[in-house]
């Protein structure tokens, strides 16, 4: 069968045959079963291939809001998400306990396995995910090759990596990832309660570390199916004692270096296990290759603290499947030259600096320590607050003189 028509349907295979499709995925993470899911439903012959029939409880992606909502909304899927997760709209932002601003907008909270699940949920035909594992992968300017550890091959127009930060098969394709920041930063992600399991005096909030010494960038707590979610962002060597500590001891730690929580959160439990992650900031180079394409952290990690993570990620899925993948398929090839269009998408590469930029920022604001950064951090906590006071006298005033600019 020739692949340059389009299929509405992979073809079927047993063991030791082949399976051809117009796009094969691997990696079934939030990323990857977005990307077949929108490829899917635009008619495109598509096959997921993931070790994973159902996706283990991990401590990734757990809150949408903002722009990250915009483009599920463009994408047609906010419904889905609205159904599987807490909703909230104002969160309370407190530093040295006191209150710097309240956040109005919608937000969202839920588990990554949930939100992953509700991604594959998104896929109309369920056979369309391959519970296998990809052992190798060989790419030119036409057809893609994978064999999978069960003995079956796909043949596909286009591989789309969606493997997060492993890289074994980029690896054997050449790819090679540069760490731009080793150990940068430190998350923790667990769930509280009081002990009479009531509900807290807000909704959600958000609590700033106080001293540059300890590292604490913020604590963000927001409703989830499960309770109130921490997710606790960091920049200190992991191997600190206080690492530990965090894990063992996790309420009389946290006490220690955020005082300031004890009157919003009272006699509150750790309920869960506590997960924590620590990232670098890397990117893959010898990424330009014919036949395929790296989304995601594949291509390029985050900060966790600077939330960019999701939006980079959301973008990319957006920009490769509603606009270069269908462009690709129209035509016979997948050289570079069409490979290339995705990487210098406009969009794309302003979300990936951004990324970068505002992990640098997050980093310099929590812990910088010179007369610089000193003077820096107080004036942007003391104009939040400026703000939030004139715009309790005067409702509405920010936006209505952000209007006034744009007329």
């Amino acid at each position: 069968m020739l692949l340059n028509d389009q299929l509405t349907e992979p073809q079927a295979a047993g063991v030791n045959e082949t399976i051809i499709a117009d796009v094969a995925i691997v990696g079934g993470g939030l990323a990857g079963s977005l990307a077949a899911a929108v490829l899917a439903r635009a008619g495109h012959s598509v096959v997921l291939i993931d070790k994973r029939a159902v996706y283990p409880e991990e401590f990734r992606v757990e809150k949408i809001a903002g722009q990250q909502l915009e483009i599920l909304r463009r994408l047609g899927f906010v419904r889905e998400l609205e159904a599987v997760a807490c909703a909230y709209n104002h969160v309370l932002n407190i530093r040295d306990g006191k209150l710097v601003d309240i956040s109005v907008g919608q937000a969202y909270g839920l588990s990554y396995d949930r939100l992953v699940a509700m991604a594959r949920g998104l896929i109309p035909n369920p056979s369309t995910l391959i519970v296998d594992q990809v052992t190798e992968v060989s790419c030119s300017g036409e057809l893609q090759q994978l064999a999978l550890a069960s003995g079956k091959r796909i043949t596909s127009r286009l591989v789309i990596l969606a493997t997060g930060m492993a890289g074994a098969l980029g690896h054997g394709l050449g790819m090679r990832r540069r760490v731009l920041a080793s150990r940068h930063s430190v998350s923790f992600g667990f769930t509280i309660a009081p002990p009479d399991n009531a509900p807290f005096g807000f909704e959600a909030l958000t609590c700033y570390g106080e001293r540059p010494a300890d590292g604490v960038d913020y604590l963000s707590l927001f409703p989830v199916a499960g309770g109130m979610r921490a997710n606790l962002f960091m920049f200190r060597d992991p191997a600190d004692p206080v690492m530990r500590e965090l894990r063992r001891e996790t309420r009389p730690t946290l006490l220690r270096l955020m005082p300031g929580l004890q009157p919003f959160l009272g006699d509150f439990r750790v309920i869960d296990r506590v997960q924590n992650w620590v990232m670098d900031l890397s990117i893959v180079e010898g990424h330009l290759q014919p036949g395929v394409v790296l989304i995601g952290d594949a291509f390029q990690t985050n900060c966790p603290a600077a939330g960019t993570g999701v939006t980079r990620l959301l973008v990319d899925v957006e920009r490769l499947c509603t606009s270069h993948v269908p462009h690709w398929l129209k035509t016979p090839g997948m050289g570079i030259e069409k490979i290339s269009q995705f990487y210098v998408d406009t969009d794309k590469m302003a979300a990936d600096r951004r990324s970068l930029r505002m992990a640098r920022f997050r980093q310099a604001l929590t812990s910088g320590n010179d007369l610089r950064w000193n003077m820096q951090r107080r004036l942007h906590f003391l104009r939040r607050t400026i703000t939030h006071r004139l715009d309790r006298i005067h409702p509405g005033w920010i936006a209505r003189f952000r209007s006034a600019l744009r007329a």
